[in-house]
């Protein structure tokens, strides 16, 4: 590779997608952010996509590989979405061979989102990871991947850690409980009956970005909601520890910025479940990367000397 080989790195997310160059030692430039809603109100978001990236690269002519970052299932062979929740007519598109056939000199790459964020902050966070870790990110869903013996497992048909989709509280999905709706139907649900002061407004729509900043300034009740999340999201852990037998636990997603408030819940239910033989080897920190581990991983699906580690 050389060293000022760049990829084109994409992120498609339920709310945008998310477009940038990445170089060797994870540089992102002439990043742009788009609307996945109106991609979709064009009724031909795939179209869209390769359009897209066809302008993206008239300028960067020497961009061969493009890595793609896709929030849901994937075939095993990775050219075919399954089931993509928010962009719904993604479903069964063979994206590769559309990509392949519209841009024939580049070579595509594709993999679910969550796995690409692990990837991203294993190759880019430069920061020393072990073998084997466990990636979670809160979001607008909840994603989930694992770096095992320093691969990325991918499970018998290729959709192995849909965290997000496993059964929790309520009868519902742990996505639908502590994403990013989830959480603000959990906090509109406790403000009903939450007698204390707070600075989140009862009359008004709930923000998650305010009720992080409102629990940095010690608000009671956004910490409270934050512990919930964090206890929801430590049942789910358990599960997954359990399972899989990995301890060191990476948390990133828009949402991690609640990280500090969530913690508390998790660690309860992780040391009330837990045996000493789980709980030796815990160690839960929060994403370097931030938002562009998606995109940094995305990109990073071209190199091929990073994907050997």
């Amino acid at each position: 590779m050389g060293a000022d080989e760049l990829y084109l790195g994409i992120d498609v997310g339920g709310n945008h997608v998310k477009m940038g160059f990445v170089d060797k030692q994870g540089n992102i430039s002439d990043f742009i952010s788009h609307s996945t809603a109106e991609w979709r109100a064009t009724n031909d978001f795939t179209q869209k996509l390769i359009e897209t990236i066809a302008f993206r690269l008239i300028n960067h002519k020497n961009v061969i590989k493009v890595g793609i970052g896709l929030p849901g299932t994937i075939n095993k062979e990775r050219t075919t979405p399954i089931e993509i929740p928010s962009i719904p007519e993604l479903n069964g598109v063979n994206l590769k061979k559309r990509l392949s056939d519209a841009m024939p000199e580049r070579t595509f790459f594709i993999e679910n989102d969550a796995n690409a964020a692990a990837l991203g902050e294993f190759h880019y966070a430069n920061v020393p990871l072990p073998n084997d870790f466990m990636f979670i990110t809160l979001g607008t869903g909840i994603g989930s991947a694992v770096i095992m013996e320093k691969e990325l497992f991918i499970g018998g048909s290729g959709n192995a850690m849909e965290l997000g989709h496993i059964v929790s509280r309520n009868h519902q999905r742990l996505e639908q409980n502590i994403g990013k709706q989830g959480l603000l139907n959990l906090a509109a649900h406790r403000l009903e009956t939450y007698k204390g002061n707070t600075v989140i407004p009862r009359d008004q729509p709930i923000s998650a970005t305010k009720m992080v900043v409102a629990a940095e300034a010690g608000d009671e009740f956004c910490k409270q909601v934050f512990f919930e999340v964090g206890q929801i999201l430590g049942e789910g852990l358990v599960a997954a520890i359990r399972i899989l037998d990995i301890g060191y636990i990476i948390i990133g997603g828009g949402l991690s910025a609640s990280f500090d408030f969530i913690m508390p819940g998790i660690l309860q239910e992780l040391h009330y479940y837990l045996t000493p033989y789980y709980l030796d080897k815990l160690f839960i920190k929060r994403a370097v990367l931030g938002n562009d581990a998606g995109l940094l991983g995305a990109a990073s699906l071209c190199n091929q000397d990073l994907k050997t580690f």
